[in-house]
């Protein structure tokens, strides 16, 4: 059922822009089955500029790689499979590498797994050499200066376009489509994934309106509430459907960091939250109600707890990408909404 909305993505996407995907086979016996880049040579060459400048691409690339959190889905939801890509370390069901959502893409394209990049000790440059690629995608990223420039030794990168890791989903797919010559094709894309997500959002309707936190707390330690601020994607993109921010978050509108923490003596600052999205399990609720001054919070008092299960998939589509939103956006936000429906 889930693979079939990736399929209507796609074909969203070629019915608006006569977009045509197919998957072929590299002639190294050692690479994957590499989906034909279906952008015109006409489009090039093509500058995209980013956090260290602009970079230019050629001519158009037909072996592409990404590296960091999701650059990959942008190619794979246009009909490109990449020859390389990063390893889901994170809400990975079946410890394979690649998160359900991406599976369906390289299934229904009929395409081999990419060679998959372990980044747990940072980017591992000799493995992305090894799949000579025409150009490596990380619009998404926390790319550093010396990352970059050891990257574009290999091949022409795109970078994250301001704050590392705040570029949000259309800017993902905007910088990273563009490079690949598919640039109104992403703008397809946006729009159908803007209109997907509308549509969840009006079949969870409680959520509008709604002041939601995406918090972390660590059960072992209640003596601070670790929150993640508007420049993460998480809040990021709850924020840019229309719903508001809580005071705390909008009070640090302008941090460069992606994640703060408050003392639990300070709880009344949470006070406006309607409800708490956080990592775990159900037991975290009682635990924290039980707690002489986090209980104070009217959120927690009355149980309006979304708790998204550590590690799953569900929790990983949090931080939304253009494959995990048509795959999870109805289930999550049935997450973000039963706390809503239920609390008393």
């Amino acid at each position: 059922m889930r693979s079939s909305r990736i399929v209507a993505i796609g074909a969203a996407v070629a019915l608006a822009l006569g977009l045509t995907a197919c998957a072929s086979s590299t002639p190294e016996s050692t690479a994957p089955a590499v989906g034909a880049n279906p952008a015109s040579a006409d489009a090039f060459p093509v500058t995209v500029k980013h956090v260290y400048g602009e970079t230019t691409i050629t001519k158009k690339p037909e072996r592409v790689a990404t590296v960091a959190w999701a650059n990959h889905e942008v190619p794979l939801a246009l009909g490109v499979v990449p020859v390389g890509m990063s390893k889901a370390a994170w809400g990975d069901d079946d410890g394979d590498g690649v998160l359900p959502w991406v599976e369906d893409a390289l299934t229904e394209l009929g395409a081999k797994t990419p060679v998959l990049f372990d980044e747990t000790d940072g980017i591992d440059y000799e493995a992305v050499a090894d799949t000579h690629p025409d150009v490596i995608l990380a619009a998404y990223s926390g790319l550093t200066q010396e990352e970059y420039d050891t990257l574009s030794k290999i091949a022409p990168v795109v970078a994250q376009p301001g704050i590392a890791w705040g570029t949000s989903v259309e800017d993902m797919i905007r910088l990273d489509s563009k490079a690949l010559g598919l640039e109104k094709q992403g703008d397809a894309l946006i729009d159908d994934l803007h209109a997907q997500t509308d549509a969840a959002l009006e079949k969870h309707s409680v959520l509008k309106d709604k002041k939601l936190l995406f918090a972390y707390i660590d059960p072992s330690d209640l003596s601070q509430i670790g929150y993640y601020t508007a420049i993460d994607t998480r809040p990021g993109f709850l924020h840019d459907i229309g719903l508001p921010l809580p005071s705390i978050v909008e009070k640090n509108a302008d941090s460069t960091e992606f994640y703060l923490t408050v003392s639990a003596e300070q709880a009344d600052v949470f006070d406006d939250v309607d409800v708490f999205v956080t990592y775990g399990d159900a037991s975290i609720i009682p635990l924290l109600q039980a707690d002489p001054l986090l209980s104070k919070i009217p959120a927690i008092a009355a149980g309006r707890i979304a708790v998204l299960g550590d590690a799953t998939p569900l929790a990983a589509s949090a931080n939304p990408s253009p494959l995990s939103i048509p795959w999870g956006i109805e289930d999550y936000f049935a997450a973000l909404a039963k706390p809503l429906e239920t609390a008393s």
